[in-house]
């Protein structure tokens, strides 16, 4: 298994792709993992060398107990890229992985090629919701809110279709480490980085769905589009993991992005 040690946590990590492509990191949301990124790491191969890995808390990687917060996240995923030897990257991040790509555009914009962000929000419209759901994790574990948490995540014809990657997202959900996820659950309900979007200045991509309830694009993604100097974006008739229910328009929004010039 593929692990490094970046701020004493054992991170599980995937790099995939030719060493003389640029790098592209792709982050994952609450309670999933970097499979998360599966068909759009094969989609960005050609163009890209593909650095996916389980953010603290989540997958494969070590769950540290307490409170997280958006910073210290961020922090891991500088360290992940400065220990293979990437000055700069493209990042992608979606939910939680896009809260860490706000903080890295506004506070770490020379590591920054290009910042897409998907499905996110600058600030949680539920905090209670990420106390509720913490509280619940540390007591209860994973399985009282998971069937919840797929329908804030999904559409509900994506959860009656019964595709195979809805029954991998809730076995990955039930299996997140409690703690982790009551830590990462505690980064998303503090958080409030309303005040930084004006202040990247990295190119930006926002994605949205148009049937999002988790971050929805009326307050939340339009804020982001609206908000971050030049940003563009694109909204996909979708829920909240908008990269699964329409990966090929996701993927070609993200690939004519990332590989654009200038």
């Amino acid at each position: 298994m593929p692990a490094i040690t970046v701020n004493q946590v054992r991170h599980f990590y995937r790099l995939d792709g030719n060493e003389n492509k640029p790098v592209v990191m792709l982050v994952h949301s609450l309670g999933t993992d970097h499979s998360l990124w599966d068909r759009q790491a094969a989609d960005l191969l050609p163009h890209f060398r593909v650095l996916r890995y389980d953010v603290r808390g989540h997958g494969a990687t070590e769950a540290p107990a307490g409170d997280y917060n958006i910073a210290t996240l961020a922090g891991d995923a500088l360290a992940m890229a400065t220990a293979f030897g990437t000055e700069r990257f493209a990042f992608c991040g979606l939910s939680l992985g896009g809260m860490i790509g706000q903080w890295l555009g506004a506070k770490a914009p020379e590591r920054l090629t290009r910042l897409v962000l998907a499905n996110t929000s600058a600030r949680f419209p539920a905090p209670e919701l990420m106390e509720t759901r913490r509280k619940t994790a540390l007591t209860l574990g994973m399985s009282p809110f998971t069937e919840t948490a797929l329908r804030r995540g999904l559409l509900a014809a994506s959860l009656d279709a019964e595709y195979p990657w809805v029954g991998s997202l809730r076995s990955i959900l039930l299996s997140t480490n409690p703690v982790g996820y009551a830590g990462c659950c505690a980064a998303i309900r503090d958080l409030d980085q309303t005040d930084l979007l004006a202040e990247i200045r990295v190119p930006t991509l926002v994605i949205g769905g148009d049937r999002d309830v988790s971050t929805p694009w009326p307050g939340h993604g339009d804020l982001l589009a609206n908000t971050i100097p030049g940003a563009r974006f694109v909204v996909l008739p979708a829920a909240h993991l908008s990269n699964l229910e329409c990966p090929a328009e996701f993927s070609a929004a993200l690939v004519d992005f990332l590989a654009a010039r200038g």
